[in-house]
């Protein structure tokens, strides 16, 4: 079977001219959740399987952690730049 879409298909089936099979929205909205329903029950199931090390663990903090104070900085640039004041400075700094 060819990777044709929905359209191709019915147009190929029912012609130009053909009916649109009832419920065929709902249908195709119902199919498309229970796919994705499907797959976070899968993606759930592979994570709660897969064993993750303590160094593993480390350093997806780590790596967390530093993104956050990258993203941190970048908004204070960003603050600075669009209103041209300082950002506030915490009491700790």
């Amino acid at each position: 079977m060819y990777n044709d879409s929905i359209e191709i298909l019915l147009l190929r089936h029912y012609g130009h001219d053909g009916p649109t099979p009832d419920a065929l929205e709902q249908r195709l909205i119902n199919s498309v959740r229970q796919d994705a329903m499907g797959q976070q029950e899968r993606a759930g199931i592979r994570v709660l399987k897969h064993r993750i090390s303590r160094r593993r663990a480390v350093k997806l903090v780590a790596v967390g952690s530093g993104g956050l104070g990258l993203l941190a900085a970048s908004l204070e640039v960003l603050d600075e730049t669009i209103f041209g004041r300082d950002a506030p400075q915490s009491a700790l700094a």
